[in-house]
């Protein structure tokens, strides 16, 4: 009754467009972790919508989309998008928020980019957003939850964080927060929001008893995972399978299908490890072919060939049962393609994948080369309209993984994309 969409590199993969595609068969569509780190974008009738905290899938009207317990939450940008979804017709009567998801606040944004500057050399690539000390929040047991903001005890707890905030902050030379200007600020959001918190773990058991259709959507994806993605260029949540149950409160065994979500190439954003990036000619072709920057930065994202090797752990790690790959009409505009089928390491081929930073900063990729040039596939509606060379490429991809490749984006709407 649950199928979920994980990414299966380092995010920016399209999840938003197989998200919106699947919706369009359930009664919610869940979110489970990160904040507003995220992007998904989806074009609707030549307009582009990017959510960065709400379920992409709300843009089918007849889903209840719920932002799940595992999700960090910046209030002001949350009310961002609402206004932004109503003001394009989409009412929002349809947005749940659970009473357990942990609140963004002034000082985990300031905290955030304090403790980038000081990493120096050693800094993540954090996007800033106070995302990972809103988690250290929830862990060190002073976060403040959806339920506590919109009570009364929203004024105190403010008022005891701040001042602890303020200590760190002032002992490193920043400057300290006023706990009075942001309770005036943050009040007026919990009054907005309030309507939307609710207990959406009971909501879901419901559905689950109903029998009704529920997708649960990652943000981030798999090599970013806190535990077992590249750490620790990494994010501050799980957003592979396991991130699923904790982050909504839905039971591993209601899980059926788990798509992961591919670029027929890959890239990346931020510091870390990536082992087929190209930093050459072709790799600018690529990013700007594909127009990759980032849908919450802005900022160019690094591009290199698609890494099977990485793609086998996702598969492994998630129990994958069909891949979605986009961006199969940006690679089919090059002459030559390439795509990595082993590592090399002190000289030895290996073919698993590992975290392991001394591993990755040795790997060479060895690479199989297709023929490219698959002309404008956007009219593309099955997979036997393609050309010859995008199905060698494609299973090629499949035999390797042994997973089926379900889902082919051929272009930037909603509407192009090949079903198998």
């Amino acid at each position: 009754m649950v199928d979920v969409v994980l990414g299966a590199f380092y995010g920016d993969e399209g999840k938003g467009k197989v998200i919106d595609y699947l919706s369009k068969d359930c009664k919610y569509a869940v979110r489970f972790s990160g904040g507003n780190n995220a992007g998904h974008s989806i074009e609707v009738d030549g307009k582009k919508f990017a959510f960065h905290l709400i379920p992409s899938g709300i843009l089918n009207k007849n889903v209840k989309a719920i932002l799940g317990n595992g999700v960090v939450i910046d209030p002001k940008v949350l009310i961002e998008e609402i206004n932004n979804l109503k003001e394009n017709g989409y009412p929002v009567d349809n947005l749940y928020i659970s009473d357990k998801a942990h609140l963004i606040l002034p000082y985990h944004i300031e905290l955030d980019g304090m403790l980038e500057d000081i990493r120096g050399e050693r800094k993540i690539g954090t996007t800033k957003r106070g995302i990972g000390p809103a988690y250290c929040d929830k862990f060190q047991r002073c976060g403040i939850r959806m339920e506590d903001f919109i009570s009364e005890k929203f004024e105190s707890y403010l008022r005891t964080n701040v001042e602890n905030k303020n200590t760190i902050l002032k002992a490193y030379g920043y400057d300290e927060l006023s706990s009075d200007d942001i309770y005036n600020e943050y009040k007026e959001y919990a009054k907005i929001l309030k309507p939307y918190i609710c207990d959406t773990t009971t909501m879901l058991h419901k559905a689950l008893k109903n029998n009704e259709k529920i997708l649960c959507e990652g943000a981030q994806a798999t090599l970013l995972d806190i535990d077992f993605g590249t750490y620790p260029y990494v994010t501050s949540s799980n957003p592979t399978i396991g991130g699923v149950s904790i982050g909504s409160g839905i039971g591993s065994k209601y899980i059926d299908n788990v798509y992961g979500v591919i670029k027929a190439y890959s890239s990346r954003v931020g510091e870390g490890p990536y082992v087929t990036e190209l930093t050459d000619e072709v790799g600018d072709k690529i990013r700007e072919l594909g127009h990759e920057y980032g849908t919450t930065t802005k900022r160019p994202r690094r591009c290199g060939w698609l890494d099977l090797v990485a793609l086998n752990y996702a598969i492994m790690l998630n129990g994958i049962t069909g891949i979605a790959m986009n961006h199969l009409d940006t690679i089919g505009k090059l002459d030559k393609i390439k795509v990595c089928v082993a590592y090399e390491v002190d000289g030895k081929r290996e073919e698993f994948f590992s975290t392991n930073m001394d591993f990755l900063n040795k790997a060479k990729p060895i690479y199989e080369e297709f023929d490219g040039n698959f002309g404008d596939i956007s009219n593309c509606k099955t997979y036997d309209e393609l050309p010859d060379n995008a199905k060698k490429y494609i299973e090629r991809i499949e035999e390797i993984t042994n997973t089926k490749i379900k889902f082919l984006g051929t272009g930037a709407g909603r509407e192009d994309i090949i079903v198998r």
